[in-house]
């Protein structure tokens, strides 16, 4: 089963909204909220919090609460799993975090292998791009701006 890419404007808009969306110093969102601006589904939030990447509070009826430190983690765990880090270094990474400060350097190592692994991939891309826009104009078809 194939997904289909959101349209660029989407894709901008819901990451835009992900820069403004998180709650204000002092307060929390619920999970509805939460996946709303961060534009990831409750599903997710949970088998995140599930496999130890999130620490979420609960409120006294027991709902999951996001605090502005649990959003932006939200953010930048759903960031780097759109440029295609892997489940397992995920842990890893929020483990290493969660042992302190003297594993930065550790961290640093693994953004700097999945950033040239991305710049990698980014280069194949546009070659890929070219060559579809290339066979685009080959047919007489506009090359969208």
């Amino acid at each position: 089963m194939t997904t289909t890419p959101l349209p660029a404007a989407d894709a901008t808009a819901r990451l835009e909204r992900q820069e403004v969306g998180g709650p204000a110093p002092g307060e929390t969102l619920d999970i509805a909220a939460t996946a709303e601006r961060s534009g990831v589904t409750a599903h997710t939030l949970r088998y995140y919090e599930r496999i130890g990447l999130i620490s979420v509070d609960r409120d006294a009826a027991g709902h999951r609460r996001y605090s502005p430190a649990a959003f932006a983690r939200v953010v930048f765990l759903s960031r780097l799993r759109m440029a295609g880090m892997s489940m397992r270094d995920l842990q890893r990474y929020v483990a290493l975090a969660e042992d302190g400060e003297h594993t930065v350097p550790e961290r640093l190592a693994m953004l700097h292998t999945h950033r040239d692994a991305v710049r990698a991939r980014l280069a194949e891309l546009q070659f890929a791009l070219r060559t579809i826009e290339y066979k685009i104009d080959t047919y007489g078809g506009e090359l969208a701006p």
